[in-house]
């Protein structure tokens, strides 16, 4: 199979700007430059006319990689336009038109789809690195981005250009207008943010190509916009109480609307869950007629100890015709809950390829090199600031136990901002617990909790009772204060958690202040 130019390699092609054409016009600017380099027969010319054929690359490379995130921005910037992601609709046909008129692209590659309340990212991240790391062509779609919204689309584990990208949402335009326009003849809102953001991932994987696609859901299931795939393997990540005014009050409830991406005759490979959300998932892949391997059946986590800058696994896991087990393997995530992550993408992986089993140091190399921004990340040393996506109470406790069995500050400043839609009290109650001073902030979203919010909270709850508890005016105030009092003693440290919003603001504060 010919090998694809990557974008800008590409852009420069059909621009007429081949390395051949750079070294040429580096010639030139240096015989303009140098009399001396006029002769053609000299010898001496090389070394010039090759620093200078590179910086004229380095030059076009600068040039098309500022136009890729503008054209990125301005795909945002549209989308920006439509309901936000944060208020899902409960329908799935206008998404199925949408992908209909844009060519069915989810159709046109297997699928691995992964939906549950917490790890879903990380395990979709892990999953991705073991397929690519056996031969395939990758895209993986995750949602929400930290800082870049490009990182929400990877192709073979990177982020997708910018042109690439606003190119294949051009191609989308007039697909959305027609659909647009039917919602609104019956009088129903237009496609949202999110359904138009989940077949432009589609789109953008068949247009790489890829082999095969790592799809994390976004909300819920059943009708979230990412099910509009036939998936081979569905997964689902524990389940616990999150989104509860949109999904359901209960566990079960929760459950049963994320069993939903289970297809029939297909695979389903389940986490470790509480009793009521396995009946459901089970209930649901038996009417589906799906192959299930589930925790502690099908797949079980022998081995998941600390080990230094991660987790020490091993696994055992089924082919379809028997069983075999991966041992001593090094994932660099922190905490308990990454190593069942771990688990669980191996099992996911595994029920893909059987019958054909897993190559153990195919599977070592592709963990060791796994990577989950956000996820118990260290962003800067000396001082110390971790930050966490971790934002609702079950996420909250294995990011208390991950940090407590990784860290071992003399003193901790928790930075922690939550989101009005989300268990507050739960979270910041958590997080408050691993820190001799807490500064509560602002999240950068309309939805957030902000100061007066922040404050009323503290008044009504056990957080009043902290003996260093203080709410700062934005988080760039907040951190830049517990940075400044970091950097006072060499062993503190700073935690950064409450919001996947709150991590990407901290990232993006820490690389602008040169932390």
């Amino acid at each position: 199979m010919t090998q694809e130019l990557d974008p800008w390699d590409a852009a420069n092609r059909e621009a007429g700007i081949t390395a051949d054409a750079a070294k040429a016009e580096a010639v030139a600017m240096a015989k303009m430059l140098n009399p001396l380099l006029d002769d053609d027969d000299a010898t001496d010319d090389g070394a010039a006319v090759e620093q200078l054929s590179a910086a004229a690359l380095k030059v076009h490379a600068e040039i098309y990689g500022t136009e890729s995130k503008r054209a990125a921005q301005l795909v945002l910037d549209e989308l920006m336009t439509r309901v936000g992601e944060a208020t899902p609709r409960p329908r799935i046909e206008p998404v199925k038109r949408l992908a209909d008129l844009v060519g069915r692209p989810q159709d046109l590659y297997p699928v691995i789809m992964v939906a549950g309340t917490n790890g879903k990212t990380s395990t979709a991240r892990m999953i991705e690195a073991l397929l690519r790391a056996h031969g395939m062509r990758t895209g993986l779609f995750t949602s929400p981005h930290l800082v870049s919204f490009t990182e929400r689309f990877c192709i073979d584990g990177e982020p997708v250009d910018g042109v690439q990208l606003a190119t294949v949402w051009e191609s989308m335009q007039l697909a959305l207008e027609v659909v647009d326009a039917e919602l609104e003849a019956q009088g129903q809102g237009r496609i949202t943010f999110f359904e138009a953001l989940a077949v432009l991932g589609y789109a953008l994987f068949a247009d790489a190509p890829v082999e095969i696609a790592v799809i994390e859901v976004g909300m819920g299931g059943e009708w979230d916009a990412t099910n509009i795939a036939n998936a081979e393997v569905a997964v689902v990540t524990p389940v616990a109480l999150d989104h509860t005014g949109i999904l359901g009050d209960t566990i079960a409830e929760i459950a049963a609307t994320k069993a939903r991406i289970i297809k029939p005759e297909s695979k389903a490979v389940f986490a470790s869950q509480r009793p009521e959300a396995q009946a459901e998932l089970q209930d649901f892949a038996s009417q589906q007629n799906a192959e299930v391997v589930a925790a502690g059946a099908q797949y079980e986590l022998l081995q998941n100890q600390v080990a230094v800058g991660g987790r020490l696994i091993s696994v055992r896991l089924t082919d379809g015709q028997g069983d075999y087990t991966l041992e001593d393997l090094f994932v660099p995530l922190m905490g308990a809950h990454q190593g069942e992550n771990a688990a669980t993408a191996l099992a996911a992986v595994a029920a893909f390829f059987a019958p054909r089993a897993l190559d153990s140091e195919t599977v070592e190399a592709a963990l060791a090199a796994v990577v989950s921004p956000g996820r118990l990340q260290v962003l800067t040393q000396n001082p110390t600031i971790v930050v966490d996506a971790a934002h609702n109470p079950h996420g909250t406790a294995a990011l208390s136990q991950a940090f407590t069995e990784n860290f071992a500050f003399s003193e901790t400043t928790v930075v922690a901002g939550v989101l009005a839609d989300k268990d507050a009290t739960g979270v910041l109650t958590q997080l408050a617990q691993l820190g001799e001073q807490v500064i509560l902030v602002p999240v950068d979203s309309p939805r957030t909790l902000d100061v007066t919010q922040l404050h009323s909270l503290v008044e009504a709850s056990e957080l009043a009772a902290h003996d260093n508890l203080w709410v700062a005016e934005s988080t760039f105030d907040g951190l830049t204060a517990a940075y400044d009092w970091a950097a006072e003693d060499a062993g503190r440290g700073i935690l950064v958690a409450g919001s996947v919003l709150l991590a990407g603001s901290a990232i993006a504060i820490a690389k602008e202040e040169g932390w």
